[in-house]
């Protein structure tokens, strides 16, 4: 039994979440699924389309990261028109991005997990939600809130609209930055970065005092996949794919972009609409790797600016050979790219030709395909597209980041069910500590909710004899 939800717009995995355990006849957990039960289907009704369309079609796809969908197709669409965008041009769109990334990891950080490391997995549930961290800790609930309005300004500012932005076009941005702009940004930028630098702070206390359950929850070992640039920086707009394994041997580095499917395949199961993308050289599911703040973060030598960097090289301590397993430090990265990305923008809007209207670029070439990759606040996202002669769309392939992370997601609710569920006793807070495992990696699924501490998730657990023992609802 299933518990349909309507998440406006529709997403790959936003609607219906639902996780099965079964158990053996000790009442044991025998396996587990977490189940993506909605069709997507947004690669179909892009075919006949113009690619130039398609910066504005995609980011329907989502509506907490639609400025990663947008930029993403605005980049395929430079590879088919096979041009280098200004300097200014990709300097903008760099800061349209930064702002979705500190607006998005702060609604993800502040209104959903923190609910869960404030008050703890198995909390009252009427206390373990936003109100109660607002209630609790009212300058951090503050805090939370004015980053999201921070980046959302941004996009605003840039694209005319907070969600689903129109900024970016096929070879390169259709408006300027104006200076009143900048220089409203520049006044906030300081106060932004100390406020991003508090949030790593409260994570890194959080780490203090619950040590053991930071290290042990949901662990499990995988290989990791992001962009990096040239320096081996963790990059979120542009650079090459490095993939690591779970002991930080490089199996793959400097592959480019356009090359993606040399390294990933995906794999179809008939209890999912979710495909489970792998690395193709480890097969099925071997090939599990993650993506998104944790996966970056582990391939990546550095951060681009000091801060952050300062903050990344004390992370990295915390694992072997500078990997960490355990899925809660997703939350810890998230907010180092956080602080990454505030120092980014200060960067961004103290260049002085940030203002230029030197911004886009006309082509007579028209390639057959092109490639657009971007790192969106969950993970590597690619943008696949093949043209006829007139730029109307034959196919395309779209491979977001919760979908890297299908294998992985359910590799962590099978985890937590195998700790906490035993003989067949199972609980509200054993409930929510699969919540809590599945909310580490950031799916649209929970982003989209906005439920007050709770996804939208149903529970069942079977007999050996495959008949239902119970079902619990969130």
């Amino acid at each position: 039994m299933t518990r349909k939800i309507v998440i406006e717009p529709v997403t790959r995995i936003e609607g219906h979440g639902k996780v099965t355990i079964h158990l053996n006849e000790q009442g044991n957990v025998d396996k587990t699924y977490l189940h993506v039960t909605q069709v997507r289907g947004f690669e179909k009704f892009c075919e006949g389309r113009l690619f130039w369309e398609m910066p504005v079609i995609t980011p329907r796809i989502c509506g907490i990261c639609p400025v990663s969908h947008h930029l993403a197709a605005a980049k395929a669409g430079d590879a088919i028109l096979g041009v280098k965008l200004t300097p200014t041009a990709d300097k903008l769109r760099r800061l349209l991005h930064m702002a979705q990334m500190v607006q998005s990891h702060a609604l993800h950080f502040f209104h959903l997990a923190s609910p869960d490391l404030i008050f703890g997995m198995e909390a009252d549930p009427a206390k373990r939600n936003v109100i109660g961290v607002i209630a609790a800790m009212p300058d951090a609930a503050v805090k939370g809130v004015k980053l999201r309005a921070f980046g959302q300004k941004i996009i605003e500012a840039m694209g005319h609209k907070r969600v689903h932005p129109n900024a970016a076009v096929p070879g390169g941005m259709n408006r300027a930055l104006h200076s009143d702009k900048r220089d409203e940004i520049l006044s906030q930028i300081d106060d932004i970065i100390a406020d991003c630098q508090f949030a790593v702070d409260l994570f890194k206390d959080y780490c203090d005092k619950n040590g053991e359950v930071a290290e042990s929850f949901a662990d499990f070992k995988s290989a990791y996949l992001g962009l990096v640039d040239d320096n081996g920086n963790a990059e979120y707009y542009d650079g090459k794919l490095r993939l690591k394994d779970q002991d930080g041997m490089t199996l793959e580095d400097d592959v480019a972009p356009e090359d993606y499917l040399s390294i990933i395949e995906e794999k179809v199961e008939d209890w999912s609409y979710l495909k489970f993308p792998y690395y193709k050289k480890m097969g099925y599911p071997a090939g599990m790797y993650r993506v998104g703040p944790l996966g970056r973060l582990n391939v990546a030598d550095g951060c681009t600016t000091p801060l952050a960097d300062k903050e990344f090289k004390e992370f990295k301590k915390l694992g072997k050979n500078g990997i960490l397993q355990g899925s809660l430090y997703y939350h810890y990265a998230r907010l180092i790219e956080m602080l990454n990305c505030a120092e980014e923008i200060k960067a961004l809007t103290g260049d002085k030709d940030i203002c230029s209207t030197d911004i886009w670029l006309n082509s007579d070439c028209l390639n057959e395909e092109g490639v657009g990759v971007i790192e969106a606040p969950r993970g590597t996202l690619f943008h696949h597209y093949w043209v006829d002669k007139t730029g109307k769309m034959l196919k395309a392939n779209l491979i977001v980041a919760t979908g890297h992370n299908n294998l992985a997601m359910n590799r962590a609710v099978n985890e937590v069910a195998h700790a906490f569920i035993k003989d067949g006793k199972v609980t509200e807070g054993i409930l929510n500590r699969v919540e809590v495992a599945i909310r580490c990696y950031d799916p649209c699924l929970s982003c989209s909710s906005h439920a007050l501490g709770h996804m939208p998730l149903e529970l069942t657990i079977h007999e050996a004899d495959g008949s239902i023992r119970q079902v619990l609802r969130s």
